[in-house]
């Protein structure tokens, strides 16, 4: 079977590559013929002297850089959850991305830029008890850019929508 794209999907701050989400992502790409990449940031975000979530521009180029290898050989598809969210979001910008999937997104961090984004299909899944992230900033986001918007009873952690997200986010590849 031939690929149909690629994705890359992005852990959130002081997660791992081997995150329940972002593996369940995997395996969703996977059962659509799409291949998959799980970078690891996790020696970035130890960078506490830079910010206190890491070096987040850091993890840009890092995504930045495997981005557009991915794209040079065929479609790309981002996804994230919470700060990868956030740099995939920022990556798609640079890149010809076909679709962005985005789990607990910070729309705005601090002191850093709001969170932007290419054109493309989007589709979000956040939590209406995210105690980090104001559902109704997210909702607003969504509403600008027509975005698939998905919201559940739950944290920001979506840990009791893991299968949710997967769901979803086979829902957004299935369609491009």
């Amino acid at each position: 079977m031939s690929t149909r794209g690629h994705c890359i999907l992005s852990h959130g701050f002081e997660s791992g590559p081997d995150a329940t989400k972002v593996t369940a992502l995997a395996l969703a790409a996977e059962r659509l013929g799409w291949t998959h990449e799980r970078p690891d940031y996790t020696d970035l975000d130890a960078k506490r002297e830079v910010s206190e979530v890491g070096d987040v521009y850091a993890r840009v180029d890092r995504l930045l850089g495997l981005a557009q290898a991915a794209a040079s050989r065929g479609p790309v598809v981002l996804a994230g959850s919470s700060l990868g969210a956030y740099i995939s979001g920022l990556v798609s910008l640079k890149v010809d991305t076909f679709g962005l999937f985005l789990m607990a997104p910070p729309v705005s961090m601090g002191k850093a830029p709001r969170l932007t984004a290419a054109n493309v299909p989007t589709s979000i899944i956040h939590g209406w008890n995210d105690e980090l992230i104001a559902p109704a900033e997210v909702v607003a986001w969504a509403y600008a850019r027509s975005a698939r918007l998905l919201l559940v009873d739950d944290s920001h952690r979506l840990s009791n929508h893991v299968e949710a997200s997967a769901d979803a986010f086979a829902s957004l590849l299935a369609s491009l």
